[in-house]
């Protein structure tokens, strides 16, 4: 079982410079998001930043991957707390870890508005893991077409929560993750 002090997961120093970007971007927007600002925001001289994340690339790289590495860490937390074994245990995990996590921390997207915002070939990392990600889908036991769909819709109450797309609120939100569930089961 892998807990959140994993090695794949940025501690100290690094982490408190990742969750400074990620306020820079969230609240100042991304053409805010400087060496500068960041050093500032996290209270740290530049040439301390600097140590850690010599360029604004190596930054956006850097929370990308924390990004990654969180998710994927909680959705491995949360297979192993699954009282289903077998097929669908990861797509479960899946799900819940993407619409249960998308209300309660965009601080994490920070990483991948900046990306689009500064070279598209920051958001290869991501491309990665949702390729990753799909293929763990369509092998987790459950009709692929069906997985997908689930992963898809997952995806979707992801981003219309994160941008206040009609965001589903209330039991109409709680039936659908219902459903989706109910087809992980094989």
């Amino acid at each position: 079982m892998l807990h959140l002090d994993d090695e794949r997961i940025a501690t100290g120093t690094k982490r408190d410079v990742l969750k400074a970007a990620q306020r820079v971007v969230l609240r100042d927007g991304v053409a805010s998001l400087t060496l500068e600002a960041v050093a500032r925001e996290a209270g740290r001289s530049k040439g301390g930043l600097l140590y850690h994340f010599p360029t604004k690339e190596a930054l956006i790289q850097s929370m990308i991957a924390d990004l990654i590495a969180r998710f994927d860490v909680e959705v491995e937390r949360r297979m192993v707390l699954d009282p289903e074994p077998g097929p669908g245990r990861w797509l479960r995990a899946f799900l819940d870890a993407t619409v249960e996590e998308s209300g309660t921390d965009y601080a994490l997207t920070g990483g991948i508005f900046a990306a689009i915002a500064n070279d598209l070939a920051l958001l290869e990392p991501i491309r990665a893991a949702y390729r990753r990600w799909q293929e763990r889908a369509v092998t987790d036991g459950v009709d692929p077409v069906v997985a997908t769909i689930v992963r898809i819709a997952a995806d979707g109450l992801w981003l219309g929560d994160m941008f206040a797309f009609a965001p589903l609120t209330g039991p109409q939100r709680a039936e659908i993750i219902t459903r989706l569930r109910l087809l992980t089961s094989a």
